[in-house]
């Protein structure tokens, strides 16, 4: 064998000794503790799959009609949420009403609904909550130059287009005739969505148009600035607020959309209900704080109808605000969602109240780990004992005539029992009675031995 090999085993030799007398058996500390290790797991396991089931993936948001404020808004959310890995299927509509019926039908998590759509009490009955009212959507009355009426009972007798039915503003824009004791029958209403109806105005086939909608809806901008289409002024603006308390006054201050060219160039009264983020009451509570959170983000800057900070907020809807949209208005944001990611702080979240239950669990089971673990280290030597005193009992039940062959069998089995003493793994706060067992069969042999040299006549 070379100096190398020899070296190779040297080393392997104490590395098995540092081993055979660590500081811990790990072996034994997990024997010892794996009962409590799996009952905990399991119980952990079963908390996380029962116990508030954990968000989903995907969610579906109702929008709106295409070149819509709603439809913009909703790719926007889309992707605010995708950065926390939730999928927003984005469902096109034709507006308020739709999205009701959509909500109340199941085909929708979440939908974007005008304010004065439905009531406090309807949305109870359909089981609907509200995220916030989100930015508010003016009443857009765009008129042909040619149409020189500055009231709205001038009205009669025109063609105005109104949108579908499945919208909010036929119902809003009735509801808002009848204050000026006009009925519907007295004006050709169309019913054509946002886009045909543009260009129906344009070619003058109708006298009018209305639109609810956020000013940054790209049908809006382009007929501000188009030539031979005026804005209607709703100089009355606070009686409607009045009148209609879903409604709010706003202003459309001069220059707002072009300063250089001064359009417009005088500032317009307008009345505005809100647009608000409606969603199912079983709508996952995590993804109520993510919605919020992207509505503070989308929404919560200055715009031509509000100030900073003004939207989102829990006002201006008439469908009761959900328990926790309305924490998050109150406290912002859960307190681990401002440090962790959504998907680390919602398990921490979902889960602390079982962590309270395990560590009541956990506490009694460990104060049986540290027992068992000493029991299981001090057995490997204890059951050595039971060797030993075997020896010792056969050795005072042999007859005296066999007792030198007896006695060198009984030697023999304390050299074997010592042999594999020796080869004992046990951790170094435990090596005092692995040293102790070995004197005490030193103990033994001694006695066989002093016997023997009692019967051979010799002083002991």
């Amino acid at each position: 064998m070379s100096a190398g090999d020899k070296a190779r085993q040297a080393s392997r030799r104490a590395v098995s000794s540092i081993r055979n007398f660590s500081f811990v058996s790990l072996r034994d500390l997990l024997v010892a503790s794996g009962p409590t290790i799996i009952l905990v797991t399991a119980a952990f396991i079963a908390a996380y799959l029962l116990v508030d089931p954990a968000p989903p993936r995907s969610v579906r948001l109702a929008t709106g009609q295409d070149n819509s404020a709603y439809q913009a808004f909703g790719a926007q959310y889309a992707a605010a949420l995708k950065k926390d890995e939730i999928s927003v299927a984005l469902q096109p509509t034709l507006g308020s009403l739709q999205n009701l019926e959509r909500l109340r039908s199941g085909q929708a998590d979440i939908a974007f609904v005008q304010s004065g759509s439905t009531s406090e009490e309807e949305a109870g009955k359909l089981g609907l909550v509200s995220l916030g009212s989100l930015f508010t959507e003016p009443v857009w009355l765009f008129l042909r130059d040619s149409v020189k009426t500055n009231n709205l009972t001038g009205l009669r007798g025109l063609r105005i287009n109104l949108g579908p039915e499945g919208t909010g503003v036929p119902n809003l824009f009735r509801q808002v005739l009848a204050v000026n004791g006009v009925e519907p029958q007295e004006l050709t209403i169309s019913a054509l969505e946002n886009t045909p109806a543009t260009v129906e105005l344009l070619e003058g086939r109708i006298d009018g148009l209305v639109f609810s909608s956020a000013p940054e809806a790209p049908l809006i901008q382009m007929l501000l600035q188009t030539p031979g289409i005026r804005l209607f002024n709703f100089s009355q603006a606070d009686a409607y607020t009045r009148r209609l308390p879903f409604l709010t006054h706003v202003t459309l201050p001069r220059g707002i959309v072009d300063l250089g060219r001064d359009i417009p160039a005088q500032d317009y009264h307008l009345i505005a209900p809100t647009a608000t983020l409606v969603a199912r009451e079983d709508l996952h509570p995590a993804l109520i704080d993510l919605f919020v959170k992207a509505a503070t983000d989308i929404h919560g800057g200055a715009g031509w109808f509000q100030q900073q900070g003004q939207f989102p907020s829990p006002k201006f809807t008439e469908i009761p605000v959900a328990d926790e949209a309305a924490k998050y208005y109150r406290d912002g944001p859960p307190f681990l969602q401002r440090y962790m990611r959504f998907w680390v702080a919602n398990l921490f979240e979902r889960l602390w109240v079982v962590v309270v239950a395990l560590a009541a669990l956990v506490i009694p089971l460990s104060k049986i780990v540290p027992p068992l673990y000493v029991w299981r280290v001090r057995s490997r030597v204890y059951r050595w004992y039971g060797e030993l005193r075997a020896v010792e009992q056969a050795w005072e039940r042999v007859e005296e005539a066999q007792r030198e062959t007896v006695r060198a069998e009984l030697l023999h089995r304390l050299d074997e029992i010592e042999e594999q003493v020796n080869h004992i793994s046990i951790p170094l706060a435990y090596a005092d009675g692995l040293y102790g067992l070995r004197g005490h069969i030193n103990i033994v042999r001694q006695r066989l031995k002093a016997t023997a040299t009692a019967d051979d006549g010799l002083p002991e």
